[in-house]
């Protein structure tokens, strides 16, 4: 029985790895990838977004803890 072409053209793309040889690093993208003495400082912000964050859920979870404790006294209330 014959197979479609696309089927043999998947399953030969499938066999083949999606990644080639690692190739060294260039000279241009090593230094592309070392860090930036003039960038530093704009990536002091990590700390307090982290923080805010944080503080957005506690905040979170005390308003789902006041609802349900609210809607459990209105349940337990009205028996």
């Amino acid at each position: 029985m014959a197979q479609p072409a696309f089927l043999s053209s998947l399953r030969s793309h499938r066999l083949q790895p999606s990644r080639g040889y690692h190739v060294e690093l260039g000279a241009r993208e090593k230094a592309l990838l070392e860090e930036d003495v003039a960038l530093k400082r704009f990536k002091s912000y990590k700390n307090s977004v982290k923080q805010v964050t944080k503080i957005g859920n506690v905040l979170t979870l005390a308003v789902v803890l006041a609802c349900s404790y609210e809607i459990a006294v209105l349940a337990t209330s009205t028996k």
